[in-house]
Order: C-alpha cells, then sequence, then structure tokens
C-alpha cells in the first residue's frame, strides 16, 4: 500500500499509526508482520511514545542540538543535517502482527520523521 503523508513543517513527526492499522485491517493478514518504509533520504520512520508529545518535541530539539541545520556540511543543497537524521530515525521499521492488530507497546507509535520539509512525502506499506 503506498500512502501519502504531507507535512506542514521543516521538521516534523506525524503520526502514521492510523495508516498502518488501515493497512493491516485491510490486508487480512492475522497473524505476521507489517513493514514501514519511507522512500525519502531526508525523512525517516520510527517507534516512540506516542501518549506524551513533549516526547516527540524533545527528540526534535535533541536531534536539532546534535546536528544544527548549519554546520559547515560540504553537500551543496545544504541539507546535510536532515540526511543525517533521517538515517538515525531509519528508513523502514517492522512490527509483529497478531490477531489482526499490531504488537506495538501501550505508548508505542509509528512515526513519519520529516526533517526537510515541508513536502509531499511516501510510505510504502506492507504486510507478509
Amino acid at each position: 500500500m503506498e500512502c501519502s503523508v504531507k507535512t506542514t513543517k521543516t521538521q516534523q513527526f506525524v503520526d502514521i499509526t492510523g495508516l498502518v492499522n488501515k493497512a493491516v485491517s485491510e490486508s487480512g493478514i492475522k497473524d505476521g508482520i507489517v513493514v514501514v518504509f519511507v522512500p525519502h533520504t531526508t525523512a525517516g520512520v520510527t517507534i516512540n511514545e506516542n501518549a506524551d508529545p513533549d516526547v516527540v518535541s524533545d527528540i526534535m530539539s535533541a536531534l536539532s542540538e546534535a546536528y544544527p541545520e548549519h554546520n559547515g556540511y560540504l553537500h551543496i543543497e545544504g541539507n546535510s543535517h536532515a540526511h543525517i537524521k533521517a538515517s538515525l530515525m531509519g528508513s523502514s521499521c517492522s512490527i509483529i502482527i497478531e490477531n489482526g492488530k499490531l504488537r506495538l507497546g501501550t505508548w508505542q507509535g509509528v512515526y513519519f520523521c520529516e526533517f526537510d520539509g515541508p513536502r509531499n512525502r511516501k510510505v510504502y506499506i506492507k504486510t507478509i
């Protein structure tokens, strides 16, 4: 399944847990794995707490402090910080499906991580 994610900020985490749940439900798979893949070099995907939005803010703040937008990078496009952050988050994650449901922890959600927005992005979701 190909999904669209529209980001509205330069750097932003978008909770896509609902998209992943929808893909699993539509697949009809009861027990397996779902893979979430982001085909971009300046965006990623991660699983983290989705109960307290301050966690996402803290992650974004720490990443921006460790890898600021301007830091003498050589990449001519000026978005090396976004490439680094995307590499740290990763381009995919896998989640166990059990009884037709994601086996996420109580406080976990799946996030699309934008580091070079705003943009229209894609996410691929594959159930196995």
